[in-house]
């Protein structure tokens, strides 16, 4: 296994637009001083026409991912001309290579197709959302597009008291100081449709309640500013409108089994929808034990 330390960023290579989310991975993988490894998956045989059409269409379609690597380590030399940059070609459905690429890799980073949600369930060709509920290492999905970061830099980690939560605003005071940032822990919290509730009181208990998860991995990262913000509303809408600004809002994925939304968990699968900078999830302690052999 790679050392984890070295561990490379991983890319994956589509066809359809991605000039911004390449250029994320490429500084990211100079940043943490990794190679950058990018990774296309051609559709196996099974998935085209049978016969004769389907295996010149199958050349065809791995013709095009090697013009597609090709040209994509032509913009990662010009971008950072001392990076190692690696290129690899497989047979899978594109979210299953990523998630195996995965276990060996420190990130996983993609671009938004911004596909419906409907054609998210059946194209064979998403990726953000199996990726990000399945992967064994935290995946960054990158928006195409320009959007706008505000001075100083900050990035946006949704707190909730979890084990999920706490993991995520430890990768977000982490990417903070690599980027000279801050980190805005920010809690989203809703009045009960039903039953009373003493708001003040509530409001009280919530604050100390994030101040109780954010002061280990604070004391963790004692040079990186860190503030604390509760904000009422659903999550997903408080989250991203206090990351519009954002380097990029980095939120806990729940690992557990069953639908691959539902693994994901609603927060994360809004916001990858919603959100207008880049969404990192990071995977549950669970998912990691299982990445490193159960040690």
């Amino acid at each position: 296994m790679t050392p984890i330390g070295n561990q490379p960023v991983v890319f994956g290579v589509d066809s359809a637009p991605q000039d911004a989310a390449l250029a994320w991975a490429t500084d990211e993988a100079a940043r943490r001083q990794v190679p950058l490894h990018l990774v296309h998956a051609v559709l196996p045989a099974a998935h085209h026409v049978h016969g004769v059409v389907e295996t010149a269409h199958h050349k065809e379609l791995r013709q095009l991912g090697d013009e597609l690597l090709d040209k994509a380590v032509v913009r990662v030399r010009e971008r950072r001309p001392g990076l190692d940059v690696a290129t690899f070609i497989t047979e899978a459905v594109p979210a299953q290579a990523l998630v195996s690429r995965s276990t060996q890799a420190g990130l996983v980073v993609l671009g938004s197709r911004r596909l419906g949600r409907l054609a998210e369930m059946l194209s064979a060709y998403s990726t953000t959302v199996p990726v990000s509920a399945h992967a064994a290492c935290p995946v960054a999905v990158v928006p195409e597009g320009e959007y706008g970061v505000e001075e100083p830099s900050y990035l946006v980690v949704g707190m909730d008291g979890s084990a999920a939560a706490g993991l995520a605003l430890d990768h977000a005071l982490t990417a903070a100081a690599s980027r000279g940032a801050e980190v805005r822990a920010v809690w989203a919290w809703q009045r009960p449709l039903l039953g009373f509730l003493d708001e003040r009181a509530a409001v009280v208990d919530l604050r100390g309640q994030l101040a109780a998860a954010t002061a280990g991995p604070a004391a963790a990262h004692p040079d990186v500013p860190l503030s604390r913000e509760l904000r009422r509303g659903h999550p997903v809408d408080v989250l991203a409108d206090a990351a519009k600004d954002a380097l990029a809002v980095v939120v806990g994925r729940r690992g557990r089994e069953g639908f691959t939304g539902m693994r994901l968990g609603s927060v994360p699968h809004g916001l990858l929808h919603r959100a207008g900078c880049p969404v990192i999830t990071v995977p549950s302690s669970a998912d990691e034990t299982a990445r490193h052999g159960g040690s």
